[in-house]
């Protein structure tokens, strides 16, 4: 807790693109969450580099994305948002925590074996301590609450045992986070292959319309989206393709998929993608306008950046301290 609210920990990595998916999934429903939680939003760029980066390419993508948060709504001077690597409590946490982390553990956690099987050419120490660094991230801040999917689930899971473990060990050192099961995002699948997540990972550059994407490339991505030979517009799982593209819409005008449904009855599934890409393009525009504004004036975004870093110090060395007197540290002489 931070004065009467709880605490809440989320972020997203610096590399890719955020889609539209990340945006109508967890991004825009982020925005009403700081009236009820304290609300730190990390960049989270020390996690990116279990796979190698090229430097210049990751400072600029942290930067894009720090400032997408602002344009898209986070007001910086009601949440945290800040760079990981500039809190080096991350890193210091982490590695106590190592040391309260079972090998058998991190031997099950999934995401491993999935990116090792991707990168099989480096697969560092890093990658399979990850969720350690995880843990570290949300307990730093005292997180009572995580909104995670559930291919995160695991590692909140591992997280929730390494506090427990450490509270048992030393008494109540930290807050055990929850979950946070709040408004449903829209999912939204990849346009090409509807059975998968839209990611911005995908390499198939039609598969996902990404945050910044032109009004034009938007229109042709959605053009050619994955439908069926049914030529009709139904929501239902027969027809995967057709209900992505009714949930985007929805998502983006607010109408519910019955409405969809109704205002479409009748007409083709040309017709249908054009107004999906019109909505699409109805809801990033301001949002491109947005960062196109903050990325003309550095000193603003170098302020925020500044600022939260040393609001987020604050809160972590208070917990580093503590847990670094628990384990028998020597106390450093101010």
């Amino acid at each position: 807790m931070i004065g009467d609210k709880k605490v809440l920990f989320s972020g997203m990595q610096a590399t890719g693109n955020l889609t539209l998916g990340n945006y109508l999934g967890a991004l825009k429903n982020w925005i009403s969450l700081s009236d009820e939680y304290e609300c730190f939003y990390s960049v989270v760029d020390m996690h990116s580099i279990t796979v190698r980066q090229n430097p210049a390419e990751l400072r600029k993508r942290a930067r894009a994305l720090l400032t997408l948060y602002i344009a898209a709504g986070l007001d910086p001077k009601k949440n945290c948002i800040y760079y990981q690597s500039h809190v080096s409590g991350h890193a210091e946490l982490a590695w106590i925590l190592n040391c309260f982390t079972y090998m058998g553990e991190l031997n099950r956690m999934t995401q491993f074996k999935d990116k090792s099987a991707k990168h099989a050419d480096n697969i560092n120490a890093g990658l399979f301590t990850y969720p350690v660094l995880m843990a570290a991230d949300i307990l730093l801040y005292q997180a009572d609450v995580v909104p995670v999917g559930i291919d995160q689930m695991q590692h909140l899971e591992l997280t929730r045992d390494v506090a427990q473990r450490f509270n048992h060990i030393y008494g109540n050192v930290f807050t055990v986070p929850e979950a946070y099961i709040g408004k449903v995002g829209a999912k939204i699948m990849s346009l090409q292959e509807p059975a998968k997540k839209m990611s911005k990972s995908d390499e198939n550059p039609n598969a996902s319309i990404y945050l910044m994407d032109e009004p034009d490339v938007i229109m042709r991505k959605c053009k050619r989206a994955v439908t069926d030979s049914e030529a009709q517009i139904l929501y239902r799982k027969e027809q995967p393709g057709v209900k992505n593209l009714i949930d985007i819409y929805s998502a983006c005008t607010g109408k519910t998929p019955d409405e969809v449904v109704k205002e479409f009855d009748g007409r083709g599934y040309g017709d249908f993608k054009v107004a999906v890409g019109e909505a699409v393009v109805s809801v990033l525009k301001p949002l491109q306008d947005e960062v196109e504004r903050l990325n003309q004036d550095k000193a603003y975004i170098d302020g925020i950046i500044k600022e939260n870093a040393e609001k987020a110090n604050y809160y972590a060395m208070k917990t580093l301290r503590k847990v670094q007197k628990k384990v028998g540290f020597p106390e450093r002489v101010r």
